[in-house]
């Protein structure tokens, strides 16, 4: 082989040794992204039961203007997508969503929200 066909097959290889690790990084990328919609989510389906709770009288089982005896389902606090607790006060609850994807560093993907009676704010951590 000629040394031009040489360098041409070097270069063939560095080019898709190149395009496998883009590859590779867009992949967790998007896998991390994806997870951290999951967690953002379900936070905002507890989120929900937990307004719908404070608006509910308590005859019906709800907490009449409060938040206080309101607590997470136990078969949500542990899903396929992570764990979920909430700290729960008598005008808002502060939920917090760890997923069960590693990002950069090895930290897990992590959301917060916080829920008052008629609005929520979320604030993505990792």
């Amino acid at each position: 082989m000629g040394q031009q066909q040489l360098l041409l097959i070097v270069l063939g290889i560095i080019i898709v040794g190149l395009g496998i690790v883009v590859g590779i990084n867009v992949f967790a990328a998007s896998a991390a992204e994806s997870k951290r919609d999951s967690v953002t989510n379900e936070l905002l389906h507890l989120g929900g039961m937990a307004q719908q709770y404070y608006k509910t009288p308590s005859v019906y089982g709800g907490g009449e203007r409060k938040f206080t005896n309101w607590e997470i389902p136990t078969t949500l606090r542990s899903t396929e997508n992570g764990s979920y607790r909430a700290s729960v006060s008598e005008q808002q609850v502060i939920l917090t969503g760890v997923g069960n994807e590693i990002v950069a560093g090895g930290d897990s993907v992590e959301v917060h929200m916080l829920i008052t009676p008629n609005n929520y704010v979320v604030q993505i951590i990792n």
